[in-house]
């Protein structure tokens, strides 16, 4: 589908400047006129001998193994993949957004001896200086952290993944850029995941006329004006060019000069329409923030393996951690080859509910509310809690911990890398909600993220996921929110990445992330049917169990479904929709050779495919 212009005026200063200056750099940009690396055909799975890349869109996944096609590491694929996604995912992620990424590569240059290079870059995105503890609960509009510009916080995905391509990767911002740049200007098809995120946002602008001209980018061209249709081809020659810039002049391009002086009015402007008064929200100091963390990632061990996992503000990394450590103290594994499938998903559920509750009573932004990772992955903890698990019954919600929860991320996407050389990149990015906060700044064709909601917007009632949040979690300037976020790396003993996972899906993400792995890791499944398998999810509160419809059609004991093994056990069953997206790579050993291959696979809930080689 191509709409014409929604602002026939004359463009912005800033985009004449950014098309002034890909007009200078078009020798360096010719790259971006490659032919892209072939689409998988074999669906939501495939095999490879090299490299293999799974994010949740065949383009975005060919994206990444272009790189590597080239020559490039993983984090070069990442980035390739994470840019693309900005374009034909916009529901999901984007340049006006954050994440988390973890990163296991070998030693540079080989050096004998030398350690991996394992890092944890955090580039969430920050509250603005606006922003102050009470100031959703001071406006009387209802929907002002979720959308418009008092619902942004200040982006960091451009300065993350340049920051990570800089430091890790290996090849030119020109050359990465150019699969993402590709698609904007030649466009891409409308799928099935996309539109039913556009029909989930259009009865937000039926609902609330005046958001089809306060937010007229995402309704016209984004959304078709409520009348797109599965095929129709989106093109984004704005976020082409701003993307083009960005290749070109680097994060500067974003966060200084005339887009970021657009931005910040773009955003402001908005912001006082929802009441906010002469305070600005966005300021030039914001965008001067430090926005990138890189850090050693959160390290626990799994029968023998060594997992990576993303420290806080992430609440994925100690949740998982925590989740495994329970699941080899209460052997798991054992149960599994038993055959006692049953009581493997109730001791499982178990831990999650353990897990959640320490998410909500200690995770914060550490660098405004300290959280106690050694306590919380102390042994005497991890085997307190699994002394307390009944094979025989589940408890109410008070024998896990006290009630209070916290924000998470809905519109996310995950990219999973293996390349050639061992190297190993897990890459998570939302934008929060389904477009996030609809505001585009006029000519860049992105939506900002509306990351605010995930902070305790309101002290009085749950945020968009119908969650109470707890007070460490209130927003700040410069502060965090918390993440569900949960970007994964597996090592065998000798290094070798034995698997690459992550999910979107709010608190999903933590329970989909962990059974994924379980089910390679224990129950012996290839990535394919590990992705796909149906899934369980319990937050602790609401005390409900979500089982997937289809669960007990494979997941079977004694001739009963496992569904009503666990009403035995006394648990609240509720049976629902898919409400998680894994993408994982995984190496699988190949006996007819003696060596391994890649496993790859995007989770056929969202229509993704790998790629790879």
């Amino acid at each position: 589908m191509e709409g014409p212009a929604v602002n026939q005026s004359p463009p912005p200063l800033f985009v004449i400047a950014i098309l002034a200056a890909a007009a200078f750099a078009a020798p360096t940009l010719a790259q971006s006129e490659t032919a892209p690396a072939a689409l998988p055909t074999s669906g939501f799975s495939a095999t490879f001998d090299h490299y293999a890349v799974a994010a949740d869109h065949p383009i975005a996944s060919a994206a990444g193994a272009e790189m590597l096609a080239q020559g490039g590491n993983a984090v070069d694929a990442a980035v390739a993949a994470s840019f693309t996604l900005s374009v034909v995912r916009p529901f999901s992620c984007g340049i006006g957004g954050g994440g988390f990424m973890v990163i296991s590569l070998p030693p540079k240059n080989n050096t004998p001896d030398a350690p991996r290079i394992e890092r944890a870059i955090n580039y969430r995105e920050l509250a603005p200086r606006g922003a102050r503890k009470n100031i959703y609960e001071s406006l009387k509009k209802d929907r002002a952290s979720l959308d418009g510009g008092l619902a942004s916080a200040v982006p960091g995905t451009v300065a993350g993944l340049l920051y990570a391509l800089e430091t890790y990767g290996t090849l030119d911002r020109a050359a990465v850029l150019a699969p993402a740049i590709r698609a904007a200007r030649e466009g891409f098809a409308v799928d099935a995941a996309y539109m039913r995120s556009a029909m989930s946002a259009t009865e937000r602008f039926v609902v609330n006329k005046d958001y089809q001209t306060r937010f007229a980018f995402t309704w016209e061209r984004l959304l078709g004006a409520g009348a797109i249709k599965l095929g129709d081809t989106i093109k984004n020659p704005e976020q082409a060019a701003l993307l083009e810039a960005i290749a070109q002049d680097g994060a500067s391009a974003f966060y200084a000069g005339p887009f970021a002086a657009s931005m910040i009015e773009c955003v402001n402007a908005d912001a006082h329409t929802a009441g906010l008064g002469p305070v600005k929200w966005f300021t030039e100091q914001d965008l001067k923030l430090p926005r990138v963390s890189d850090t050693e990632p959160l390290t626990t061990t799994f029968l023998g393996k060594r997992v990576l996992l993303m420290p806080p503000p992430s609440s994925g990394g100690i949740a998982i951690a925590q989740i495994l450590g329970l699941a080899e103290r209460r052997e798991l594994a054992k149960l599994w080859t038993e055959g006692n499938t049953a009581s493997y998903a109730h001791q499982l559920v178990e831990s999650f509910k353990f897990a959640f509750a320490d998410r909500a009573e200690y995770l914060a932004d550490p660098k405004f509310s300290p959280v106690p990772i050694d306590k919380l992955l102390s042994a005497e903890r991890l085997d307190n809690f699994a002394s307390r698990i009944t094979p025989s019954t589940s408890h109410g919600p008070e024998y896990y911990g006290e009630p209070g929860q916290i924000g998470n991320d809905g519109g996310t996407s995950h990219i999973s890398v293996i390349d050639a050389a061992g190297g190993a990149v897990a890459c998570t990015e939302t934008i929060n909600t389904e477009f996030g906060s609809f505001l585009v700044v006029p000519g860049s064709g992105f939506c900002l993220n509306n990351q605010m909601d995930d902070f305790t917007t309101r002290r009085d009632r749950p945020n968009a996921y119908k969650l109470t949040q707890s007070d460490k979690n209130m927003p700040e300037p410069g502060k965090r929110p918390l993440s569900s976020m949960s970007p994964t790396i597996v090592l065998d003993a000798d290094n070798t990445p034995v698997l690459v996972a992550g999910a979107s899906g709010g608190p999903r993400i933590i329970t989909a992330t962990t059974q994924a792995i379980l089910n390679v890791l224990i129950r012996n499944m290839p990535a394919s049917d590990a992705v796909a398998a149906k899934r369980m999810h319990h937050q602790w509160l609401p005390s409900v169990l979500e089982i997937e419809r289809g669960f007990d059609d494979t997941e079977i004991m004694r001739g009963l479904g496992v569904s009503m093994w666990m009403r035995k056990l006394h648990h609240d069953v509720k049976e629902t929709g898919s409400g998680a997206v894994v993408q994982m790579v995984a190496r699988r050993p190949d006996p007819t050779t003696g060596t391994s291959r890649l496993d790859a696979a995007s989770d056929p809930r969202k229509g993704g495919s790998p790629a790879g080689e």
